[in-house]
C-alpha cells in the first residue's frame, strides 16, 4: 500500500501564518444566501449567519468560509448576468464577517467569492483568504487584488459555469485528471504572474463542479496525483449531490436529500484526507474533527510503518 505524504508548509496569509500537513484544519461554512443547495435561507439573517459561524467556531473550526451567492448547479454564478450583484453579495457578507471579527478578532476567515470588488471589501474588513471557485478565471481583476492584500487564496478547478454543467461531455478517469491538473496549474501560473507567492496558494479541485456524479469519485481516487503540482489540497465533499446519488439505493431510489447526506460526507471526507487534503470545508465541524483525527492518526500510522521497514 502506498502512504500519502502530504506537503508540509506554512500557508502565507496577511497577518499570520497557519501550519499545514501535519494535522488536517477544519474549514467551516457560512452560508450568507437564500438558495444555497446544502442551508439556503438558514443564515441569511445576519444574525443569525454570525451566531453560526461563532458555534463553529466553538465546535473547533480552524477557519470560517463565508459566502454570499451559491454556485450550485444551475445557477447564474460567472456569467455576465450573475444572480447576485457586487453590492448585493456586500450588502450579505460584509455585515457578518464584522461581527464574527468584532467578537472573535483572532478567527482566520475566509471568503467565498470569484468577484475581485467583494474580494477587496472582504479584505478591508479583516478577511485573510479568498476562495475562489474560478481559479481566477472569471474577473480579470481578482489576481491583482488578492496580490496587493497579500491574501491567502483557495484556487478552486470548475469546468465551465454552474448552467453548463449538467449538458458536458463525460469524461474518462484519466482525461478527467488530465482536466483538473491543467486547469489547477492554470490558476497557479496566473497566480504567479500576478505576484501571489507560491506559500499562498492552496488548490482544491472542485469536487461538484462540472463533474459528473461517477466523476468525482474518479477524481477522490486519484486526487494524490495533484500534490504534483507542489501545493497543498483543500477538499470540499460535504453534503455534495454525488453523495446523495450514491444513497438512492437506500432511499428508494431517489437521491438522498441533504440533511441524509452527513454520514457519507464524513466518509468522503477520510478518503479525501486519506488522499493528501490537507484541509477540509465542512457544513458540521464537531463530527468532521473527529473523523479527521482518525484520518490523521491512519496516516501518521502509515509513515512511521514506512520508516521502520526502511
Amino acid at each position: 500500500m502506498t502512504v500519502i505524504s502530504r506537503i508540509e508548509t506554512q500557508w502565507q496569509l496577511p497577518s499570520r501564518t497557519l501550519e499545514l500537513g501535519r494535522r488536517t484544519l477544519v474549514m467551516g461554512v457560512v452560508n450568507v444566501t437564500p438558495d444555497s443547495f446544502s442551508d439556503g435561507g438558514a443564515f441569511l439573517d445576519p444574525e443569525a449567519a454570525v451566531e453560526h459561524g461563532l458555534q463553529l467556531l466553538e465546535e473547533g473550526a480552524d477557519l470560517l468560509d463565508l459566502g454570499a451567492e451559491s454556485t450550485r448547479p444551475g445557477s447564474r454564478a460567472g456569467g455576465s448576468a450573475a444572480a447576485v450583484s457586487t453590492d448585493e453579495e456586500q450588502v450579505r457578507l460584509l455585515p457578518v464577517l464584522r461581527g464574527i471579527l468584532k467578537a472573535r478578532p483572532d478567527a482566520v476567515i475566509s471568503v467565498d467569492t470569484y468577484k475581485a470588488a467583494t474580494a477587496r471589501a472582504a479584505l478591508l474588513a479583516g478577511a485573510e483568504i479568498v476562495n475562489d471557485v474560478s481559479g481566477l478565471q472569471w474577473d480579470a481583476e481578482m489576481a491583482e487584488v488578492c496580490a496587493e492584500f497579500k491574501a491567502g487564496v483557495v484556487l478552486m478547478h470548475t469546468r465551465g459555469r454552474p448552467e453548463e454543467w449538467r449538458t458536458q461531455t463525460p469524461l474518462g478517469p484519466k482525461e478527467l485528471l488530465a482536466t483538473v491538473r491543467a486547469g489547477l496549474a492554470a490558476s497557479v501560473a496566473k497566480a504567479n504572474e500576478a505576484g501571489i507567492p507560491a506559500e499562498a496558494v492552496v488548490l482544491d479541485p472542485g469536487y461538484g463542479f462540472g463533474k459528473r456524479f461517477e466523476e468525482n469519485y474518479a477524481l477522490l481516487a486519484r486526487q494524490e496525483e495533484l500534490l504534483r503540482l507542489s501545493r497543498p489540497l483543500l477538499a470540499g465533499v460535504s453534503r455534495k449531490s454525488f453523495l446523495g446519488r450514491t444513497l438512492a439505493p437506500l432511499h428508494g431510489g431517489a437521491d438522498a436529500p441533504v440533511d441524509a447526506r452527513e454520514t457519507a460526507s464524513l466518509a468522503a471526507l477520510v478518503a479525501a484526507i486519506l488522499h493528501g487534503a490537507s484541509i477540509v470545508r465542512v457544513h458540521v465541524v464537531r463530527a468532521a474533527i473527529e473523523a479527521a483525527r482518525i484520518a490523521d492518526a491512519v496516516l501518521e500510522g502509515g509513515t512511521e510503518f514506512n520508516e521502520h521497514r526502511l
